[in-house]
């Protein structure tokens, strides 16, 4: 008799935010690569950074909120309390920091000084380079600096989010007693600072906290500096909206940034090297952190700088970076053609950043000049600081067009931004709308109207990613243009749910979230199941951001132990754990994180042969299922589908910059037996003409 296995077994699941973890240690690796360009390895080394601070203030900062409630009802994967994550991400977090912390100081700075860039302290100038830094304090950083005194009549400061500060211990000369203040160190400033040098002696630099350290007697005449401390606080970042009885969303989400500022403090870090005991049971006592919330260093802390760091060494030290990959022109869409003459002439597929963004850029531009479109309509999640996209938009209705844009305000981290943009179109006559209460519009859909001899047309745009040229430079997505008819009345139906009282159409062929898309896989899978058990060769190929939903997850266990061969690429977080026998078996996780940021989300059946292809802003997350608005568009074309299995044969042949994860959720290196495979690069060649042409 065959027993019966258990599939909610938490030792089939990783943690949610343990899995994060390991893929921002994934990152980490990056920086510890010796075959990555000197630069780009600082640049991971800032990437690392980054990322850990969005987790604290999102992340840990609700598993710290639950704690606080006294909730303690396990997670429903790996089975851990809110504390028992928030103790296992601690212990995990000082690993990580602390090995940052060692790469930096012994590797990274020593192989900069092999290349004459040094960091210096205040006591290694010379002469000029000590009256440059002291001209410079006083020019530019003492009329910024503001220093704030702590006592009975003046409590402690207010201190932004990720800022950086410092704790300065003083002495009354007269009364000799001890006297607190904090400085900011002004975020408006340059914090490396460049100093005079002579060409045959490399690139000298000095981080802005270190002069201001130097030189805080400046800032406190009368009183004498014992100690300056450099510590920054991170807060939580996480937004608490009542939707259903917001009047006005913007309004709200406005007052909610506010809060964000000065939200509850969730880690601590501090200059080790500088800070006495008494000065650090102070601190954690005034900001209410708790001790295991601590982390030192005596390496400088925010290694975020190290992004500027490269734009100012990259353009004199190509040695140091990665050769630029300059985005190319697709070969599916012909120069002499306009873009509307070219979509009729079948679907196309562009492969971003290896493709160039700009058709999609030019689609919107030629829309809004060209008299016969009559209308345009778009979602927008994320849109860059000075969108092309935005200006296409404005010059739509100001040519008269019917232009209706939904903003998704509620985009963690571009709220401001995209608030600003929302109220900039509105002034212009676009019709913006703001969504459903509780529910953010994830997906990525622009549709044309244009009439021509034969009637309306409606042109259509589908992404992976976001409408955003700067970081379709820097993701990998695709873009799906196409004039299919049954497509359109689809988006039509799509952007009148989205805008009115109409009730969820039945879709000809998408599929959308919340609601159907977590059945629309599972109704594959099972398809997939059933074509494996009639002909033996079941395939599954799936390339996402992140899989957390369990209910697929038990799905693709069900599938496993059919037999069916599941191939997946997920570049971050992972609940799945692979390799169970019995369980699990026949799923193969991978994960690639190289110089481009893997985020298309893209989806193969084999169907015995008669594949079905799949393209989608959904990640298979629960929040994705049920709190988004996703899509998820059949390919068809051919050559849109030979462009997708380019993409996912190289991803699932990567032994260079591929990881695999192993059956207790390690994630190690492939075996690099046999020829290499670095998919971005084989991925890029794909689109460049081949050199040969011109010389035959």
């Amino acid at each position: 008799m065959t027993q019966t296995i258990n599939l909610d077994n938490p030792a089939y699941y990783n943690n949610r935010e343990l899995s994060w973890l390991a893929f921002n240690e994934r990152v980490l690796e990056e920086a510890v690569d010796p075959y990555n360009p000197l630069l780009e390895r600082l640049k991971f080394l800032a990437i690392f950074s980054a990322n850990l601070d969005e987790f604290y203030m999102v992340r840990v900062a609700g598993l710290k909120d639950q704690v606080k409630a006294g909730f303690n009802k396990p997670e429903n994967k790996a089975r851990l309390t809110p504390k028992q994550q928030l103790e296992a991400i601690g212990e995990k977090t000082r690993r990580l920091t602390e090995a940052q912390e060692k790469l930096f100081e012994n590797e990274l700075m020593p192989a900069l000084k092999d290349e004459q860039i040094e960091f210096l302290s205040v006591h290694e100038l010379d002469h000029a380079q000590l009256s440059f830094v002291e001209a410079h304090f006083q020019n530019y950083i003492f009329p910024v600096v503001t220093p704030m005194a702590v006592d009975t009549a003046r409590p402690f400061p207010l201190l932004l989010s990720k800022s950086l500060n410092l704790a300065v211990t003083l002495t009354d000369e007269s009364t000799q007693a001890p006297l607190l203040a904090i400085v900011q160190v002004p975020r408006v400033l340059a914090r490396v600072i460049e100093l005079p040098h002579r060409p045959s002696e490399g690139r000298r630099f000095m981080l802005l906290e270190d002069v201001i350290t130097y030189f805080a007697a400046e800032l406190f005449p009368g009183y004498t500096v014992a100690s300056a401390s450099t510590f920054r606080i991170t807060r939580n970042a996480d937004l608490s909206l009542d939707e259903e009885d917001a009047r006005d969303l913007l309004r709200d989400i406005e007052k909610e940034l506010e809060k964000r500022k000065w939200g509850a403090a969730v880690r601590l870090e501090v200059s080790g090297s500088q800070m006495d005991e008494g000065m650090l049971h102070y601190l954690i006592d005034v900001l209410d952190v708790a001790r295991e919330d601590v982390y030192s260093f005596s390496a400088p802390l925010d290694f975020t700088f190290l992004f500027s760091l490269y734009e100012q060494l990259a353009p004199g030290a190509e040695h140091l970076v990665n050769e630029a990959l300059i985005p190319q022109s697709s070969k599916d869409l012909p120069a002499s053609e306009d873009l509307f003459q070219t979509m009729t002439n079948g679907d196309i597929l562009l492969h971003h950043p290896y493709e160039s963004f700009h058709p999609v850029l030019d689609l919107l531009s030629q829309a809004a000049s060209d008299p016969d479109v009559l209308a345009i309509k778009q979602t927008l999640y994320r849109v860059a600081d000075d969108s092309p996209i935005i200006e296409s938009l404005l010059q739509a209705a100001e040519n008269g067009k019917e232009v209706t844009v939904l903003v998704e305000i509620k985009a963690r981290f571009d709220e401001e931004n995209n608030i600003q943009w929302a109220k900039t179109l509105e002034k212009a006559g676009v019709h913006v709308i703001y969504g459903f209460p509780g529910l953010k519009t994830h997906s990525k859909i622009t549709l044309i109207v244009r009439h021509e001899k034969s009637g309306l047309r409606r042109y259509m745009h589908f992404g992976t990613g976001n409408y955003n040229e700067k970081t379709a430079k820097l993701y990998t997505d695709t873009s799906l243009l196409t004039t299919n008819r049954a497509f359109g009345e689809d988006a039509t139906h799509f952007f009148n749910y989205l805008s009115g009282f109409s009730f969820k159409p039945a879709w000809q062929e998408f599929a959308a979230a919340p609601g159907e898309l977590r059945h629309t896989f599972i109704t594959w899978i099972d398809k997939e199941i059933e074509m494996h058990r009639t002909q033996g060769n079941g395939w599954i190929q799936a390339k996402m951001n992140s899989l957390t939903d369990k209910t697929l997850i038990m799905k693709l266990f069900e599938a496993s132990q059919a037999g069916v061969k599941i191939d997946l690429l997920v570049r971050g977080i992972c609940c799945l754990r692979p390799g169970i026998e019995g369980v699990s078996e026949n799923i193969h996780v991978r994960s690639i994180v190289d110089r481009f940021l893997e985020h298309s989300r893209l989806f193969y059946f084999h169907q015995n042969g008669s594949p079905r292809y799949f393209l989608s802003s959904a990640d298979w997350m629960t929040r994705n299922m049920e709190k988004r608005i996703e899509l998820l568009v059949p390919v068809y074309d051919m050559r849109a589908q030979k462009k997708i299995d380019d993409i996912l044969r190289l991803a699932f042949t990567d032994n260079v910059k591929a990881r695999v994860q192993q059956p207790d959720g390690r994630y190690t290196y492939t075996d690099q037996a046999g020829t290499t495979v670095q998919s971005q690069l084989e991925l890029y060649a794909l689109t460049v003409p081949f050199r040969g042409e011109a010389e035959d």
